[in-house]
C-alpha cells in the first residue's frame, strides 16, 4: 500500500476530523506533528471514536490520502505519555492497519534507525 518500506510512518497524536482533506491534513502535519508533509514519510490520523483512519503521503508528483472505516472494532490508542512524535514501523503500522490491538511494548518500541 505505502511505496517504500523505507519510509517512516509518524502518527498524529490528536484525534482528527475525518472530513478533513488534502490541505487540512497538510497542515495538520506541519502544525501538530512538526514536519514538512513533502518529505516522502506518511502520516497517520485516526479520528476520535478511532473507528477510521487517514494516511497522507507525497509521492514525489503530488499528495495521496488513503482512508479506511473499520466493519468492527477500533484501531489501537497510542499511549497519551508519549512526548515525542509517534513513529510506527512497518511491522506496527501493519498490525495497526489492521485493526489489530497492539500492545504497550510494541507500540512504545524505538523507532527504526
Amino acid at each position: 500500500m505505502l511505496p517504500s518500506r523505507r519510509i517512516k510512518i509518524f502518527a498524529c497524536k490528536i484525534p482528527t476530523d475525518m472530513r478533513s482533506g488534502f490541505d487540512a491534513l497538510y497542515k495538520k502535519t506541519k502544525d501538530i506533528i512538526g514536519l514538512d508533509p513533502r518529505s516522502g514519510h506518511a502520516f497517520l490520523f485516526v479520528n476520535k471514536n478511532r473507528t477510521r483512519v487517514k494516511i497522507l503521503f507525497y509521492d514525489g508528483t503530488g499528495f495521496v490520502v488513503i482512508a479506511k472505516r473499520l466493519d468492527k472494532g477500533v484501531f489501537s490508542k497510542f499511549s497519551p505519555y508519549y512526548r515525542k512524535n509517534i513513529i510506527l514501523t512497518q511491522a506496527e503500522f501493519a498490525l495497526f492497519f489492521e485493526g489489530a490491538q497492539i500492545n504497550k511494548r510494541f507500540i512504545e518500541s524505538p523507532p527504526p534507525t
